[in-house]
């Protein structure tokens, strides 16, 4: 069996605790003042991270739950989020995803994200097109930033009404009056995800971590779109925002967001 179908074979299976989670009480803990984690985040990464050991023993293995260390790059590094979208899931919201993505080299190699409440498997090889089942994706071709809906995220931080805060109104003051409208959806994956299927046109966002972003940048890619740094560069982990789009908008859009 191919590797993509291993992983799209865990992420299924995962999804079947998700979806028990999702519709059952759950035990809900804060990890910050507004940062969420339940039993099922971590019965799922615990799952996942089993089952990938026995696949992928040549990786190291990042999971949200479970990492410790601030070194996200490695040669070989598989990166785990058991629930994209937490917040969603303990308030019931369907926008939310179980999210794995490979990367070697510093560049990344297969991807799965799955909304299991949607019932929807996003997935993607290099080199090999990205897909939502077997539907090949595809950016949209939206030219105009006046025209195109663009999702964002807000970071934890806010709470804290610093930098990050500021850069967040900012940002958005800058923005909104140039674009048709804003989402916030609550799951960076599946934001990823939705502008590669050409349901969005855009994407910004700081303070993620790598496994917020693994999967769904190369699901982009893979779909014609463009990742990059807020500054332009080729996005890092250790960046502090992404900005991604269909790629014809990608430098109006970059240039309306605030500097950091």
């Amino acid at each position: 069996m191919k590797k993509i179908e291993i992983l799209k074979n865990i992420a299924l299976e995962a999804g079947k605790i998700v979806h028990e989670g999702y519709h059952n009480a759950k035990s809900v803990k804060h990890k910050g003042l507004v940062d969420l984690v339940t039993e099922y985040d971590v019965r799922v990464e615990e799952f996942v991270t089993q089952r990938l050991r026995e696949t992928f023993p040549e990786y190291v293995l990042i999971g949200e739950e479970s990492c410790t260390d601030t070194e996200y790059h490695h040669e070989k590094a598989i990166y785990i989020d058991p629930i994209d979208g937490t917040t969603n899931f303990v308030h019931g919201i369907p926008h939310l995803a179980v999210s794995i993505g490979v990367w070697e080299g510093g560049a990344p190699l297969m991807a799965v994200v799955y909304n299991p409440i949607q019932s929807e498997l996003f997935w993607a090889v290099r080199g090999e097109g990205a897909w939502l089942g077997e539907k090949p994706l595809h950016v949209s071709s939206q030219t105009l930033l006046q025209q195109s809906l663009i999702a964002t995220g807000f970071p934890y931080a806010k709470v804290n009404r610093g930098r990050e805060y500021e850069w967040v109104i900012e940002s958005l003051a800058s923005l909104l009056p140039h674009i048709r409208d804003i989402r916030r959806l609550g799951a960076a994956a599946l934001d990823l995800c939705y502008l590669a299927e050409g349901i969005t046109d855009g994407f910004y966002e700081i303070d993620l971590k790598p496994w917020d972003v693994a999967a769904g940048i190369l699901i982009l890619l893979e779909a014609g779109g463009e990742v990059s740094s807020l500054e332009g560069k080729p996005f890092d982990f250790s960046d502090k925002g992404v900005v991604a789009s269909n790629g014809k908008i990608h430098s109006e859009l970059r240039g309306r967001l605030a500097e950091y």
